[in-house]
């Protein structure tokens, strides 16, 4: 079973009105919870843990990723309140004003969280839980306590407007990427981590000299390109169709990669680390279809399987 690990948060999303003024409807986000459910709609097994709030937003929430076929028993409850994350598109690509303090995922500790059953094999890390303290330091000290033997995917979806320390947080990212057995960027995020650098092929080196085995770039219209440790290289490009919004784009890209590996049956740590290019190129695909579909809806809805 795959285990996401981060944040569930209500994305407010502009509606314009055919009487009255614009307004905002919410929906269910977060970069990892967004993961969890299309995880789940492409029938891969799934789990999420994350600090969700008693509140209507939070129950929401829940209903949204049991409705998904996600378990949500490794959810840990609290009664502060829900995250919200307004979101302003500009030509169909969102940016995003969080809401953010002492919130249900945002307030999450190691302490709270148990040991972790042997069924998860598999851990995703990423979004802006690995943003703001305490729950960046739950994230990082729960892969360092439970990562050792289980396949470790992080995405870390960098939204630099949150980053209020940036030294302490290219400090902890860097050592939960070298922890990490799969990493997937944007050509945004390759940007940010190394903003002295234009050669980008000597970035993602650079990435997999620290430790993970693939690491995957996306590059939006332009489709994506797998870069494995022993030098090979797969591009896949993108399905043609037509953009509403990019929100959740990046992150039904992720799943449809993890769950085409544990289709594939393919998702071990010895697996990922000796993946064959072949491999690489269905889950790349995969990835790429479940996003192509996610960008033709409104908001984070990513695909059901027999969709794709």
């Amino acid at each position: 079973m795959i285990l996401c690990c981060g944040e569930a948060l209500i994305d407010m999303i502009p509606v314009t009105a055919e009487t009255g003024p614009d307004t905002y409807a919410p929906r269910p986000g977060g970069a990892v919870l967004n993961t969890a459910v299309a995880l789940g709609r492409l029938g891969a097994p799934a789990a999420m843990l994350t600090g969700l709030s008693t509140d209507m937003f939070g129950r929401r929430l829940a209903a949204h990723l049991a409705g998904s076929h996600v378990d949500t028993k490794q959810v840990i409850w609290s009664d502060r309140a829900t995250t919200l994350a307004f979101v302003e598109l500009v030509s169909g690509e969102a940016s995003y004003c969080f809401y953010d303090e002492n919130s249900a995922g945002r307030m999450l500790t190691l302490a709270e969280v148990p040991p972790l059953p042997p069924e998860f094999s598999t851990l995703f890390f990423g979004g802006i839980s690995l943003t703001s303290a305490p729950a960046c330091e739950c994230y990082a000290d729960l892969l360092a306590r439970e990562g050792d033997s289980r396949v470790v995917m992080i995405d870390p979806n960098i939204r630099p407007g949150l980053i209020k320390d940036a030294s302490g947080y290219r400090r902890r990212l860097n050592r939960m990427l070298a922890q990490a057995d799969i990493v997937k960027l944007s050509q945004e995020d390759l940007a940010w981590l190394f903003p002295n650098s234009t050669d980008e092929e000597a970035k993602i080196q650079t990435l997999l000299d620290q430790g993970p085995a693939l690491v995957a770039l996306t590059r939006g219209a332009k489709g994506a390109t797998g870069y494995l440790t022993d030098g090979a290289v797969v591009k896949v490009s993108a399905l043609p169709c037509r953009v509403v919004d990019t929100v959740g784009a990046g992150d039904a890209f992720n799943a449809g990669l993890l769950a085409k590996l544990s289709e594939l049956d393919i998702l071990s740590k010895a697996q990922v680390r000796s993946l064959a290019p072949a491999c690489l190129q269905l889950a790349l695909e995969h990835g790429t279809r479940a996003a192509a579909r996610t960008v033709t809806r409104i908001g984070a809805d990513p695909p059901w399987a027999a969709e794709l």
